[in-house]
């Protein structure tokens, strides 16, 4: 089995760097399946699904609806998941579309629970390491597939385009919440700067070198507080914009929020709904003190 998984996990990798943008389709080419697999365990499964299972799993009162999944979709959508069972997870997605559901509801009640999912059947043993390596890549597959259906253009869009860089926190490899929190900002009009293998020197370039009226890191573990403090600091510093928004999020986040200060950010969010909410607001309290 573990051999077998090792040859989807290649095959899978060759298709995702023939799709993706250059730069990242070199850091895809490079990974190995081991490399892959223990980097996920320490940045991904671990402090952020391993946090993120002990929230609170129901969805906010405002997003429930008549085609909002619910646990029965997400045990069965994870089901097919860990069976690698990539078209009938397709057409599950279509058929919750068909009652009602839209793009934000499969997102944020549908993809992230099962995620969240995994990582719960991981810690009772139901299933092992690879398969939920291999699963959260079945998403995050999915995410790409789904993304030119959620981009679509806002009809309130600023008269002046807002940007956002968003990345992960040097070193990290858990691309699967930033990749939904860019689509929901594309959705909303952001023009978005989004590379999942950049370092910290490649940020403070970006921010250098172009104008972002917010800057959005995610953090997967407490562990790494100490060097986002220094990245926050040095891209406050580089940043064309003087009074940019620093925005952090992650699971660990809503546990201690009093990271917040320690970091030196300006705000969190709890999803990629509630991140856009928040970097409107920022960006319009600001634009009041003007």
């Amino acid at each position: 089995m573990a051999r077998s998984r090792a040859d989807a996990f290649a095959h899978d990798n060759r298709a995702r760097a023939a799709s993706a943008p250059e730069s990242q389709a070199e850091c895809i080419r490079e990974t190995s399946p081991q490399d892959w697999l223990q980097r996920t365990i320490e940045t991904e499964i671990v402090p952020r699904l391993m946090l993120a299972l002990r929230m609170p799993p129901t969805a906010p009162a405002d997003r429930v609806g008549a085609g909002t999944p619910d646990t029965a979709d997400v045990a069965h959508f994870t089901g097919m998941i860990l069976d690698e069972d990539t078209e009938g997870c397709e057409q599950f997605v279509g058929l919750l579309r068909q009652r009602g559901a839209d793009l934000e509801h499969i997102y944020l009640d549908l993809l992230a629970p099962t995620a969240r999912r995994l990582g719960v059947m991981w810690e009772n043993d139901e299933c092992d390491f690879a398969q939920v390596t291999l699963g959260l890549w079945r998403l995050q597959n999915l995410v790409f597939d789904l993304s030119p259906l959620l981009a679509a253009p806002c009809v309130d869009r600023p008269a002046g385009p807002r940007r956002v860089m968003l990345a992960a926190a040097p070193g990290s490899q858990h691309t699967l919440g930033l990749l939904m929190v860019s689509e929901f900002f594309r959705r909303a009009g952001w023009e978005v700067w989004s590379e999942p293998c950049a370092g910290a020197k490649d940020l403070v370039t970006a921010a250098r070198d172009a104008w972002f009226d917010v800057i959005g890191l995610s953090i997967g573990g407490e562990t790494q507080v100490p060097q986002l403090t220094t990245v926050v600091a040095d891209l406050r510093r580089a940043s064309q914009n003087r009074a940019v928004g620093l925005m952090v999020g992650g699971p660990i986040l809503l546990l201690r929020p009093e990271l917040l200060a320690t970091i030196g950010a300006d705000f969190t969010a709890a999803d990629a709904r509630i991140a856009v909410e928040a970097a409107e607001s920022f960006v319009s309290a600001l634009s009041r003190q003007v």
